[in-house]
């Protein structure tokens, strides 16, 4: 079959062309420093060379490719002389663990492919091409194709069926998800035999095996509008969008439509059973119905590596699509479920987050590694930013992040464009950008208008936009552009009661504004022993509340944003309730600091923090000093930066 290549319709943006500033910038930047690069890379490569691994239990295998795969896009936009050199020799030193048939993982050869040897390799595929595409260095693309020659000669046409081997009880998830790097390396290389393989791995999900009657029907299963969780046999929620990673890659080389259908629909599928209020799903790891379970009375624990791959996923699909539904589940997800698995300083992120209990930093999965798989898969979400923030279409620039940045984009015609964002956006909703042609040229320049932006207001030099500027769209302003061009976007920031979701077990409510989650915080809305019980506040017809922003609240309890509702009383009374941003609710990290986002019906101030709120998963709590148990690592956030 002949490849007819698809390119995608949104690029993003080029390294280091988009940097960001304000709150978001500095709470980027902290984790790039205080994380990315503080890791200890020797504790990474041991099991590379001892390769010690047996049995199907242990995942130290994808240590390394996470790391160097988050650290590359860090590299690429952070272009430092010293980071390009360190992330130059932790490739060259994994690479001296390569055995001569190519295999670079942690087990010997009579344990290969057990386990999860394969998911191990697709890392450190991925990490090896990172850093390739960052360094340029022809070793190390060479070590990538040799590393993919061993994989081919045991799962390749006449080896073992790489969807049935790994761990025995995620059915070939794991191992399948190495379609991703090998549809890469095709990309950078033009061999066809990385092709041929690529199809060959999805050509076995179609396959009967030992563990799937059957086989896996990923494409099959999501064309047919099977629920995440029913795909596959596994719900295993973080491997399976990894599949679906892989099949956008292999779309983008081959133009067989029905891999990006099939991805389309599954990312539809999360969109209605899965996706929580803050922009992530599951349940620990696995896909569960989260949507309409997430303000029952069993928790919803969120897994940091479901949001990242999420955000990948949606990465993806932005720029195949083109539809701005895409980069607003990349903001939701951005601003609430990782945001709020951050650690203080970006030091350390949670394994699992629930939208109601306390903050808890991960166990290190391996202490020998001394870190974890969402540790490691956080910053491969956040460090994508830059690169949806704004991005390159048929017709010019395309913005898609607000928030306080500068941009370069290059017009097909090889113009220069450079754009200048001022907003505080999300405290307020007025965003100016300020564009700077190198010389006067015709392009266009999109907008996106959030789904949930129901008033905006648009201006081009002071004179209001005629056009569409509809919620859920991008608006799309051509002209000849000069420099000192600008453009006023005003989105519509009025808060939004949000009513428990179709299914739900209780009666709750819960409120946003823009992208923003709200929460309570136990620190700002203290236990009151006088409360009645109270219900909901008051709506518009639109569903909108009003909302008042309170900055000395904010000030005081070391929060970003803080904003008080007037809730109703039974008696016809109203109080006043202070809530906060769900990424700072919490924040103390501590027993002491809990918050909860879904509030029952009614609401009982009195008993709203006693026992009984869920945090089962204490037993994952991290023991690391520089994450306490106790709180004292509070994350107070200004509008310059963030400070842990």
């Amino acid at each position: 079959m002949e490849a007819m290549e698809q390119a995608d319709i949104l690029q993003s943006a080029r390294p280091g062309a988009v940097r960001l500033g304000g709150v978001l910038g500095g709470r980027l930047d902290a984790m790039a420093d205080n994380s990315v690069w503080r890791q200890e890379q020797e504790r990474l490569l041991r099991p590379y060379r001892d390769k010690d691994e047996v049995g199907n239990g242990d995942w130290r295998c994808e240590y390394w490719g996470k790391w160097a795969s988050g650290a590359a896009l860090a590299g690429g936009d952070w272009p430092a002389q010293k980071h390009i050199d360190l992330l130059r020799q932790a490739a060259r030193d994994l690479i001296a663990t390569q055995d001569a048939d190519g295999y670079i993982g942690t087990r010997r050869q009579e344990h290969h492919l057990q386990g999860w040897d394969v998911w191990g390799r697709k890392y450190v595929l991925l990490g090896l091409l990172g850093i390739y595409d960052v360094t340029g260095d022809d070793f190390i693309l060479a070590a990538a194709r040799r590393q993919a020659d061993s994989l081919i000669s045991e799962c390749g046409p006449a080896g073992e069926n790489i969807a049935a081997i790994g761990y025995p009880h995620w059915k070939g998830l794991p191992p399948s998800s190495v379609l991703e790097p090998i549809a890469l390396l095709y990309q950078r290389t033009r061999e066809k035999k990385y092709l041929e393989f690529a199809r060959h791995i999805v050509s076995q999900w179609s396959r009967a095996n030992h563990w799937s009657p059957a086989g896996l029907r990923l494409v099959e299963d999501a064309l047919a509008g099977k629920p995440p969780a029913q795909i596959g046999g596994a719900p295993k929620a973080y491997e399976m969008m990894s599949c679906y990673e892989g099949l956008c890659e292999l779309y983008r080389a081959d133009g067989n439509r029905r891999y990006l259908d099939a991805a389309v629909k599954l990312a539809q599928g999360i969109f209605e059973e899965e996706l929580t209020i803050v922009g992530s799903g599951s349940n620990h790891e696995v896909w569960c119905g989260a949507r309409g379970r997430q303000c029952g009375a069993e928790p919803v624990a969120i897994e940091t590596c479901v949001t990242a791959t999420w955000m990948k996923f949606c990465f993806q699909l932005l720029r195949l699509t083109g539809a701005s539904r895409y980069a607003d589940a990349l903001e939701t997800s951005l601003y609430n479920a990782l945001l709020g698995a951050l650690a203080p300083a970006g030091q350390w992120w949670g394994y699992l987050s629930g939208l109601a209990g306390d903050r808890v930093p991960s166990h290190a999965q391996h202490a020998d590694a001394g870190t974890s798989c969402c540790v490691l898969s956080g910053p491969r979400g956040m460090l994508l930013t830059p690169r949806w923030g704004v991005m390159s279409g048929a017709g010019g620039p395309v913005v898609n992040l607000y928030n306080p940045l500068t941009a370069e984009v290059r017009l097909p015609d090889g113009v220069k464009v450079r754009l200048i964002q001022e907003t505080d956006y999300p405290a307020s909703g007025a965003i100016k950008l300020t564009v700077q042609p190198a010389r006067p040229a015709e392009f266009s320049i999109s907008l996106r208008i959030p789904g949930w932006s129901v008033r905006n207001a648009l201006a081009v030099n002071g004179q209001t936009y005629e056009g569409a500027v509809r919620a859920g769209t991008y608006a799309v302003l051509r002209r000849k552009w000069r420099t000192g061009d600008t453009v006023a976007l005003q989105l519509d920031l009025r808060g939004r009661l949000m009513d428990a979701p179709a299914g739900s077990p209780n009666d709750c409510f819960a409120l946003m504004r823009g992208p923003l989650v709200l929460a309570l915080d136990n620190r700002l809305c203290p236990a009151a022993a006088d409360a009645a019980a109270l219900l909901k506040p008051d709506a518009a017809a639109d569903g909108s509340v009003a909302l008042t922003f309170n900055p000395d609240a904010a000030r005081r309890h070391g929060v970003w944003l803080a904003f008080d509702a007037m809730l109703r009383e039974p008696g016809g009374g109203q109080r006043k309730i202070t809530f906060c941003d769900f990424a700072s609710a919490g924040n103390l990290w501590s027993e002491q600091s809990l918050y909860r986002v879904w509030l029952p019906q009614p609401l009982d101030l009195a008993s709203v923090w006693q026992a009984g709120l869920p945090r089962w998963w204490q037993r994952f709590r991290a023991t690391r000093p520089d994450m306490p148990e106790s709180g004292s690592v509070a994350c107070p956030l200004s509008a310059s930066g963030a400070s842990g």
